[in-house]
């Protein structure tokens, strides 16, 4: 009588049992459930755990099922631990990148990125204060961010595109962007030149709103067909949207902050953050995500299990997962489709360039 219900685990751990959505599904439906599944199968996603590689294997098969080519991409890597002494040692470590391409009638491609792990105990401190850890299911930070990119890529996998996708789920954001420095430094010349503009999707959920910013290095005219066309299209859909107000002079108005981006913005390749948090709170630096509160004392879920898990969250901001998903596919399918060449919008489908 247990057979039915342990076939039914197994094939959601390993998930075969999650099958593409029907055109009937709503939008933003498969990435909750995406994001709601690698949260509950995968916590502890930490660089080169075993639920890290678990989660890359787990996104290469999804990839894999949709019709992309999709592999794994390891990279070795080290990062500074702080003991309770204050001593600093190098830990090694080895990350697990998933890349998904198709390609285009032309050369140049648009880069789709989200972050799979979890943050690690960089301290003694983080490991006293119980951030990060086994047991950080990481919905918000950034689950919901990787079922987005899988929505996305499954509703444009038989779209016909000029301009290649790729979708790549980094590993090592939470130790320095290691797997992001990883890719950037395995790009040619060519490739670098081809990149045409690199989406992020971090953090989502928990913000009080959601914010696209460009990259302090990414020239104007790219910022208009990128981060104020996708304000446009939020503005249509009724979303709550804005970029950074520029409050905090280190980090001026309408670029982002503290993610992958960063490695591609410090290369000068065009970069287009998601984000859901408040730029208008503390010190003005995207950091507090929103008003502090009995429910998040500090303003923000990061790092914490007690916080960043979708049971809590589902209690604290109910109906907030599924709603972030919804928004986002809803903002980022056209701008993703204008982009890469597969509809004329109102850019006039004109070239992301930089």
């Amino acid at each position: 009588m247990f057979a039915p219900l342990c076939r039914r685990l197994f094939c959601l751990a390993l998930g075969a049992c999650i099958s593409a959505p029907s055109f009937a599904a709503p939008t933003g439906s498969f990435a909750s459930e995406q994001a709601r599944h690698i949260a509950t199968y995968f916590p502890g996603r930490m660089t080169g755990t075993p639920a890290e590689m678990l989660t890359a294997d787990y996104l290469r098969q999804q990839f894999a099922a949709m019709g992309y080519e999709s592999d794994i991409r390891t990279f070795n890597s080290r990062y500074i631990y702080t003991d309770r002494n204050h001593r600093q040692s190098w830990r090694k470590v080895t990350g697990s990148t998933v890349i998904a391409a198709r390609e285009g009638s032309d050369p140049q491609q648009i880069v789709v990125m989200a972050h799979l792990d979890t943050y690690a105990p960089l301290s003694d401190e983080d490991s006293a204060h119980n951030l990060g850890g086994l047991t950080l299911q990481g919905i918000d930070d950034n689950a919901l961010g990787v079922g987005v990119m899988l929505e996305l890529a499954e509703k444009l996998r038989d779209v016909p595109i000029r301009y290649g996708i790729r979708f790549i789920a980094t590993s090592g954001e939470e130790q320095g962007r290691l797997g992001a420095k990883n890719l950037l430094e395995r790009m040619t010349p060519e490739q670098r030149k081809n990149t045409l503009l690199v989406i992020n999707l971090d953090n989502l959920a928990v913000g009080d709103r959601l914010y696209f910013n460009s990259g302090k290095n990414t020239p104007e005219a790219v910022r208009k067909l990128t981060r104020d066309r996708a304000l446009t299209l939020a503005h249509r859909w009724g979303v709550p949207a804005a970029s950074n107000p520029g409050l905090n002079a280190a980090y001026p108005k309408g670029t982002a902050c503290c993610s992958d981006a960063d490695v591609f913005d410090s290369a000068g390749i065009p970069v287009l953050s998601v984000e859901a948090t408040n730029w208008s709170l503390g010190k003005k630096d995207g950091y507090q995500q929103r008003v502090k509160s009995r429910t998040f004392p500090e303003g923000t879920s990061w790092h914490d299990p007690r916080l960043d898990n979708q049971q809590y969250l589902d209690r604290a901001l109910p109906g907030r997962i599924d709603l972030r998903g919804r928004e986002v596919v809803n903002v980022m399918l056209p701008l993703v489709k204008e982009l890469a060449g597969t509809a004329k919008g109102a850019n006039g489908n004109k070239k992301v360039g930089k």
